[in-house]
């Protein structure tokens, strides 16, 4: 297929996918998911992987023009409806990194969502590791504190359901997939370093993107003896950079063994010459058990094939307008990124892309990330200096409307001249709580409550005073 053609050419496209979670009035995670899907009665909304969580999948759009304040209308109605439904299932929605409140409990399996498929996974994870997961991680101190450190164990692979994310598509071209995936690699440390939202997990300060090294060690398929042998984990940021989608789809069969091996009717050969795009379920349920930060995506639409990089490092929250700053921010640098005359992966290793993922997820403005021209450089001046006036340039060449870059964009400048990140925000909330008496418990609820009331305002977090 990639060899004769065939695949869709319409101009850049965009989807979205927000995880949520539910919390009941005290604040603590609402296993109500089924009862808050029937009263909302909208497919839009689906199932996530725990009791406590919902997914909501935006339409896809183009990326011109001013669609981006078109979307973030559009997701703020969603969700305040969705809302004013959850509640009379005595929910709420939280659009958030890491829910702080969950507890060892919540990781149990009885509250995975009723869904065969996540049973078969979970089923399937562990009989691969063939013993209990652990976690374990530490970070940085929030302030005026001693650094913490988790060590934890679970015997399902609900500890994913904490980390509930922003998930970004771009359609493109068989021709610019590579380019375009390349350039999602490079951004994937900056992104999480000026986005980060999730920095407790279990009641411990840790990374300021914890969704990072929780997801890895929670659908770790491998024992002890596997990870000291090298043996790739299923979620990856991957070991080099592509020449085309074949690639990653060519990585996927060789280095992962099927989780879900369920077999389709369909002979992929004979809808070709048929004239019909075939499924490739196979494939795409594989796809699916293997957990790229920035994932390859085969998809057929009204009969026509299409591929997506979907870019998977952002938490969700703190705000509508904070998540499409994030998106535009992404779409307008991985564009300018993928256009250049010499591309940024060819004067950096990939190792380097990857250990800023982790520079940034642990330490957010505080890290250092290697950028070619620049060597290493903290996050807000990365962006100020070099990404931002290079994404401008790329949501132009989009045909994104003055107005719109000047809005999203301008949300990212403010944030790194202010250094805020929702992940710093309820640290420091978090700090000043406790610093008046309260226990981390307590501090917690307080800091959560403030912060829903505050996402509510859709005030960009950079403007979020600690009180």
């Amino acid at each position: 297929m990639l060899t004769e053609g065939g695949f869709s050419t319409s101009p850049p496209t965009i989807g979205l996918e927000v995880e949520l979670n539910l919390v009941d009035d005290l604040l603590q995670p609402a296993m109500a998911n089924t009862v808050v899907l029937e009263k909302l009665d909208d497919p839009s909304f689906t199932t996530e992987l725990g009791q406590h969580n919902l997914e909501l999948n935006v339409l896809p759009r183009p990326l011109s023009g001013d669609q981006a304040r078109e979307l973030e209308t559009e997701l703020r109605v969603s969700l305040t409806d969705a809302n004013v439904k959850a509640q009379d299932a005595g929910a709420a929605l939280v659009m958030i990194g890491t829910l702080p409140t969950l507890r060892e409990e919540h990781f149990k399996a009885r509250w995975l969502s009723t869904n065969a498929r996540y049973s078969r996974l979970n089923d399937q994870i562990f009989a691969a590791r063939g013993e209990d997961m652990v976690l374990s991680m530490e970070g940085p101190a929030i302030p005026g504190q001693r650094g913490e450190r988790l060590r934890s164990s679970a015997d399902s692979i609900l500890p994913e359901a904490a980390c509930t994310s922003a998930q970004l598509h771009l359609q493109v071209p068989p021709e610019e997939f590579a380019s375009h995936w390349n350039a999602a690699q490079c951004l994937a440390g900056v992104q999480v370093a000026i986005a980060a939202n999730s920095p407790f997990l279990l009641r411990k300060a840790l990374w300021h993107e914890t969704r990072i090294p929780l997801f890895q060690q929670a659908t770790d398929t491998r024992p002890q003896e596997l990870k000291n042998q090298g043996v790739r984990p299923r979620v990856w940021f991957g070991e080099r950079w592509i020449t085309s989608i074949f690639d990653l789809f060519e990585e996927n069969v060789r280095y992962f063994p099927g989780l879900l091996p369920e077999i389709d009717d369909e002979d992929p050969i004979e809808a070709l010459n048929a004239g019909r795009a075939p499924k490739l379920a196979e494939l795409r349920l594989h796809n699916g058990t293997i957990w790229r930060w920035n994932r390859p995506v085969y998809d057929v639409v009204d009969g026509i094939p299409h591929l997506r990089v979907e870019n998977r490092v952002l938490p969700a929250g703190p705000t509508v307008v904070d998540l499409i700053a994030n998106a535009a921010f992404f779409y307008g640098a991985q564009r300018a990124l993928a256009t250049a005359e010499r591309p940024v992966w060819t004067q950096m290793s990939f190792q380097a892309a990857e250990e800023n993922l982790y520079a940034g997820a642990r330490h957010a403005f505080d890290a250092q990330l290697y950028w070619p021209g620049i060597g290493w450089v903290p996050p807000d001046e990365l962006v100020l200096r070099r990404l931002l006036p290079m994404a401008h340039d790329g949501l132009r060449e989009c045909g994104v409307s003055d107005a719109v870059r000047e809005r999203y964009l301008g949300v990212i400048e403010q944030r790194c001249l202010a250094q805020r990140t929702g992940s710093t925000w309820q640290r420091e909330t978090v700090a000043a709580l406790e610093a008046r008496g309260l226990d981390r418990d307590a501090a917690l609820v307080g800091m959560l409550h403030r912060y829903v009331e505050l996402s509510d305002t859709n005030a960009p977090v950079h403007t979020w005073a600690v009180t």
